[in-house]
């Protein structure tokens, strides 16, 4: 067995458990220990300086200097006090990663501590080396990074980090989080808008934001043995195992000692930085699991998601353990998403998604349910495109995964009640309090039943009293598509606010214009409603009858962003300028590019340099076998068969890595990015990886395991 591959085994068979302890029996001992809350601000701060935040959170005005100053002081005295030396803006540039530059508090000039209100507030980091799509150039450094109040201060490893936005010199954004804000904002007027039509009282709407996370976990020295998996985030080569998903064991299982400890461990910390961590469990495919916090406000449980992916990852190492969030690590295997479960919260308590007892807020319940359904419909294209990556382009549609095709999900009752409105204008919707399914055993109560069933196959679900949008990847910042989700959410919400208004104006009775409006809406976006198996080729001709866009790769996906329509939506709201657009537009096309150049140069170095030589040498033995038989006078045929199995395999890899790097080459020189782009999806990853595989995949049955040069699928999930 070659020793890369031995020695990883050795190392894992000697791993040992390590027992994790809480600082306390009480999470609320500790939870948010780490975190400046607002408690903690409001103990430390003058009463007018923290009226000043709180205005500045919850009205978006301004900090002035002296108030900027108090709070700096006060931080600053907070960190130090829990032995922080050094500082951070952190902030989420288009790598897909966060970023942060470290400065201490301590000034040598004065011989103390300082933070000063304008270093709070704002930072200058070099802006040239991050993706900007051609907004800067190389030698134009100059950025900014700017304090966002509404997400709180935190302490992670021994680093004050302060939540803020990344732009340029000219003031485009740089980031994930500066166009979710202005699109959380653009939601918030649109919606209060319409929440009036039923409750003057209502002045505020908040986007709400529950993002559960599945990913992998194996053991470090196992991944640091696969190439592929280190440089790429997933393996392009590995037969199926002989036991992967299919006895459904995995899922919900006991959680493996080792991992739950990791567990266990990252929980605490995530805790600590006030994440609300709620539950944990096995996913479907061996080795896989997922994480899921409570419901908050979206700013903060992006950050929140981004901050708990590092956390994750940098306390893995602490158990010798490797997380993979790429979407689809193993092939034949789940993939993992991120669900993203969104809904809105009036500032009366309300959840415009929440069924009532109430007529009044059962009529707003509907106003909201189908305008998400019609947003859905008006824009699937952007929808799609803000879900697009060269990972997630494995997963959608793959049989475990939401297909690329939009479409939302209701449940036969919901279904019903739109259908009724539609065809007869009646308006009926229950609570759900009396509804309950029967078990039949009597030690067991009476559950209640949900308005909704779930479906699995659907990427925009509605479940109970929130939209889940399944279709997000695993490795993605979750701010894209929940930007994208509140845009197109306050466009549709602005235009029936406005087509009622109108109808009023009229004279037309405001309860009567309201139903109206929803039938109309009902029937011209009916075509986006399924709710059968998304999963099936039949939903993929259904759907094409309907006119739905099933856009099966990232390189035209992409084109959504850059359309006329989607220009004028994000410049109407203020959420991007075309030149943003365009420019992120470029960067995606150009990381798409990059990462299946990566994988096709792994494919042509692990073929030529690990596989091959591997084969060609117990081909070698084969034939020295082969030979020995033949002396003797006895029957080689079988050794002839399984040579020419052999040699057919190694043909067909050596020719095609060849014909592939030539061709690579020749895309290389197209200067069009898009072009680039769809020719790298079209004339490589679809063209050569699959065929390559499948001749990788065949010696690995053929060859003697102890000559097999790679970890093989077994060994990375199901040793821990």
């Amino acid at each position: 067995m070659p020793n890369q591959r031995q020695r990883a085994l050795d190392i894992v068979q000697n791993r040992t458990t390590d027992r994790v302890n809480a600082p306390s029996d009480k999470i609320s001992d500790f939870f948010a220990d780490d975190v400046f809350t607002m408690d903690k601000m409001k103990a430390t701060l003058a009463p007018d300086t923290f009226k000043n935040v709180q205005a500045a959170i919850d009205k978006g005005r301004k900090i002035d200097v002296e108030t900027a100053n108090q709070i700096a002081s006060a931080v600053k005295t907070w960190a130090l006090s829990k032995g922080i030396t050094h500082y951070t803006h952190w902030f989420q540039p288009l790598t897909g990663s966060t970023a942060e530059k470290h400065d201490s508090f301590f000034d040598a000039q004065k011989g103390v501590e300082v933070l000063k209100g304008s270093a709070l507030i704002q930072q200058e980091p070099d802006a040239s080396s991050f993706p900007n799509g051609g907004i800067r150039s190389t030698f134009e450094a100059r950025g900014y990074t700017a304090w966002d109040p509404s997400s709180p201060i935190f302490i992670w490893g021994r680093t004050l980090c302060i939540p803020t936005i990344f732009v340029s010199y000219t003031g485009e954004a740089l980031d994930y989080k500066a166009p979710l804000l202005k699109a959380v904002e653009a939601v918030d007027k649109a919606a209060t808008k319409v929440c009036q039509l039923f409750d003057r009282n209502v002045n505020r709407v908040s986007a709400s934001l529950g993002c559960e996370q599945e990913y992998f976990v194996i053991d470090r020295a196992l991944y640091n043995a696969r190439p592929d998996l280190v440089m790429a985030g997933r393996t392009v080569f590995g037969h199926h195992p002989a036991r992967g998903q299919q006895l459904d064991d995995h899922y919900f299982g006991s959680i493996p000692s080792r991992v739950y400890n990791y567990m266990k461990d990252f929980e605490i910390e995530c805790l600590k930085l006030g994440i609300p961590v709620s539950t944990r469990h096995n996913e479907v495919a061996p080795s896989q699991f997922e994480v899921a916090p409570l419901f908050g406000d979206i700013n903060v449980a992006t950050d929140h998601n981004s901050l708990m992916m590092d956390v994750m990852d940098r306390v893995a190492e602490r158990h010798s353990l490797k997380i993979l969030f790429h979407e689809k690590p193993f092939a034949g295997l789940n993939g993992s998403g991120k669900h993203n479960n969104w809904s809105l919260i009036t500032s009366t308590g309300v959840n415009v998604f929440q069924p009532s007892s109430s007529a009044r807020e059962n009529l707003q319940f509907l106003t909201f349910l189908v305008n998400t359904i019609k947003a859905i419909h008006e824009n699937a294209g952007l929808l799609r495109a803000s879900i697009a990556s060269a990972g997630n382009d494995h997963r959608l549609g793959a049989n475990e995964a939401p297909p690329a095709i939009m479409s939302v999900f209701l449940g036969s009752e919901l279904t019903a009640v739109l259908d009724e409105l539609e065809n007869n204008g009646n308006l009926k919707v229950d609570k759900g309090d009396n509804m309950y399914m029967k078990l039949g055993i009597d030690k067991i109560p009476e559950i209640i039943l949900d308005n909704t069933d779930r479906n699995r196959t659907s990427p925009f679900a509605f479940t109970g009293n929130k939209f889940e949008f399944r279709a997000v990847g695993s490795d993605q910042n979750v701010a894209e598509p929940m930007t994208v989700l509140n845009l197109i959410m306050a466009k549709q919400l602005r235009e029936f606010y406005k087509t009622v208004s109108e109808r009023t104006d009229k004279g037309e009775d405001k309860k009567i214009a309201i139903a109206n409006v929803l039938r109309d809406y009902i029937k011209s976006s009916k075509a986006v409603r399924f709710e059968g198996d998304g999963y099936s080729q039949d939903w993929a001709d259904e759907a094409e009858k309907r006119g739905l866009p099933n856009v099966k790769d990232a390189a035209r996906a992409l084109d959504a962003y850059v359309s006329k329509e989607s220009k004028a939506t994000f410049e109407e709201f203020g959420v991007m300028t075309a030149l943003e657009l365009e420019a992120r537009n470029e960067i995606q096309l150009e990381n798409y590019i990059m990462k299946l150049q990566i994988e096709a140069r792994l494919i042509s170095e692990m073929g030529m340099t690990q596989v091959l030589p591997a084969a060609m040498q117990y081909q070698n033995k084969l034939m020295d076998n082969a030979r020995g038989l033949g002396e003797f006078g006895m029957d080689n045929s079988h050794i002839k068969t399984i040579l020419e199995k052999l040699n057919r395999h190694i043909n067909t890899i050596q020719t095609q890595v060849v014909e592939m790097n030539k061709e690579r080459g020749e895309i290389n020189k197209i200067e069009d990015t898009r072009d680039r782009a769809i020719a790298y999806c079209d004339r490589m990853k679809t063209k050569y990886f699959d065929v390559i595989r499948e001749a990788v995949d065949k010696l690995e049955l053929l060859l003697n395991d102890e000559d097999w040069p790679l970890l093989k699928y077994r060994e990375m999930l199901f040793l821990r």
